[in-house]
């Protein structure tokens, strides 16, 4: 009996051994594990790529029953409101619009066509890319599939290029020629000059100061052959006097090729207020063009008696070349990698630095909380020029779920009513032009071609409100928005965006391209109590104080580039 007894208390001993040593091993097997797992982790997290809020959509998902869109980031702080608030009558005006008018006839001592012209000089201008090039000289080439809206930056450009032509044979004392717009670039556009514009109107509006003619004539038998050569940029009037005038005194005839930013800002008050001459009254669209543009107006002001126009400018191509990121992981960087190679000489660029200094174009979702901050409620409608979006509608969503009333050409014309001009990227881009310059607000994205061409048209025409983010101050404000109130954060927008929309003045004279800012052409009437002074002589030249430096980045960095990789 006590044999068994020992027996069973050995057995019991034994067995509490045998689980505690098993229990130390599963202890220890688990102790191992935990820290295997917390090493993978904090791998995992030090190699992957780094989240930048700013730029992630952050899609409004819906709206409670207080009538506040809601953040489901932080829905207790960051509400966005529905309406546009107290300021949602004050969006629609510039408030110091009415003293200040466009003003650009010459003055007593500038030489008219019928003294400045020698009957034997003639001067022709090779443009390159689209119309907006050939407005104002630039070639820009985009990424295939953002090919049809990427036009309306590039496709009005030509005006410029245009608008110099008529200064550059003023300077050389030559008659000038009707440009022939670039047909083999990119775009395959084959319209010439007299099928976008009206060239008897051009010819006529501008004969008392340049004498222009739509063909070289002959000399007998011969036609003339012109010499051909280019100046260099941003060339000034000595320089095409000096480079120029003794070849033409010679050939008689010289084409200027690659003629984009050949003409200097720095030139005298009369030669500024040819330029607006040319560009506000002597270019003039063709009538089809104008009559389609006038229903797209129409057909939005039937639904609302205001309209915002907003160039987006958010395609792939500006963002590759911006170097900016998005949040879109290795598929964005592999997408946009891949597009950015096209530019040779384009330095790698570092995302966060780009960001800090406002040169990426905010998301349309940034676009729109920084509208609804100023006063422009969800009731708003607005047109959309802009071309294939990077991210597709996921990208828009946010934007039109602010702002539901919204429109581009294709949604309020028919594609038959559009047939006539949608081979043609020209006349494509022609038709966003007009629309956004008869919109009661204009917003841009960047400060690139278009925006340029049309906040300086604004300021001459009425000075009508032209909102460009003031992306520096925007950046910080938008990245740490989840952190304050909705009131907080629509007070520091507005006071982030003063000088950044539109009013008379805020470009200080001098500084800027001179088509977005024509001091030169702006008067103030006698009733300011500043005092009638015209602020012509502010940003012109008396031999040139229109600065060309001192600019954020735009367009123009990205189209210098292209006429490299051209």
């Amino acid at each position: 009996m006590k044999k068994r007894k020992h027996e069973t208390l050995f057995l019991v001993i034994l067995h509490t051994l045998l689980f505690r040593r098993r229990k130390q091993r599963i202890h220890r097997f688990l102790t191992l594990a935990s820290a295997l797992f917390a090493a993978i982790l904090c791998l995992t997290l030090f190699f992957s790529p780094p989240i930048h809020q700013h730029h992630l959509i952050n899609p409004i998902s819906f709206i409670n029953g207080t009538g506040f869109h809601m953040s489901l980031q932080q829905d207790h702080i960051f509400r966005v409101p529905m309406g546009g608030g107290s300021l949602s009558g004050d969006v629609w005006i510039s408030k110091q619009s009415k003293f200040y008018h466009g003003c650009s006839d010459s003055s007593n001592s500038f030489p008219t066509a019928e003294v400045n012209t020698h009957p034997n000089r003639y001067l022709m201008i090779a443009t390159s890319g689209g119309l907006n090039q050939q407005r104002t000289g630039v070639n820009i080439f985009f990424y295939p599939n953002s090919r049809a809206q990427s036009l309306i930056e590039n496709n009005l450009y030509p005006l410029v290029v245009i608008v110099d032509a008529v200064v550059a044979a003023h300077i050389l004392n030559a008659i000038l020629v009707v440009p022939k717009l670039d047909q083999k670039s990119y775009w395959k556009d084959s319209s010439n000059f007299s099928e976008i514009f009206d060239v008897d109107w051009f010819i006529s509006r501008i004969s008392k100061d340049v004498k222009i003619i739509r063909d070289l004539p002959r000399i007998g038998d011969k036609i003339i052959t012109p010499y051909t050569t280019r100046v260099p940029r941003k060339c000034n009037a000595k320089c095409y006097q000096t480079r120029i005038l003794p070849i033409l005194k010679k050939k008689h005839a010289v084409q200027l090729t690659k003629f984009d930013y050949r003409l200097s800002n720095r030139l005298t008050t009369d030669m500024q207020k040819l330029r607006c001459r040319v560009n506000y009254h002597a270019l003039k669209f063709t009538d089809p063009i104008t009559e389609m543009s006038r229903k797209l107006v129409e057909r939005i002001r039937m639904k609302s008696r205001h309209f915002v126009a907003l160039h987006l400018r958010f395609e792939p191509d500006m963002l590759a070349f911006s170097g900016c990121y998005y949040g879109g992981g290795d598929k964005e960087r592999k997408e946009l990698g891949k597009i950015r190679k096209r530019w040779k000489t384009l330095h790698a660029r570092n995302p966060d630095k780009e960001q800090r200094n406002g040169k990426c174009p905010l998301t349309p979702e940034e676009i729109g909380l920084m509208l609804r901050a100023l006063g422009f409620g969800n009731d708003v409608h607005i047109y959309v020029a802009s071309g294939e979006i990077y991210g597709g509608e996921e990208t828009l969503a946010p934007l039109k779920a602010l702002f539901p009333n919204f429109y581009s050409k294709d949604t309020i014309a028919s594609k038959e009513e559009l047939a006539p001009f949608s081979s043609f990227s020209s006349r494509m881009a022609a038709l966003d032009f007009m629309v956004c310059d008869e919109s009661d607000v204009f917003v841009s994205n960047n400060n690139g071609n278009m925006a340029r061409m049309l906040a300086g048209r604004r300021r001459y025409f009425d000075h009508k409100p032209t909102i460009r983010p003031n992306a520096k101050k925007l950046n910080n404000l938008l990245l740490h928005r989840n952190n304050m109130t909705w009131e907080e954060f629509a007070s520091q927008i507005r006071t982030s965006q003063i000088g950044f929309m539109g009013e008379p003045m805020e470009v200080k004279p001098g500084r800027g391209e001179f088509h977005e800012n024509p001091t030169a052409c702006i008067c103030a009437d006698s009733e300011m109590d500043s005092g009638a002074a015209t602020i012509s002589g502010m940003g012109e030249a008396s031999d040139g104080q229109v600065g060309e430096e001192d600019q954020e980045w735009s367009d123009t960095e990205y189209t210098e580039n292209e006429l490299e990789t051209q």
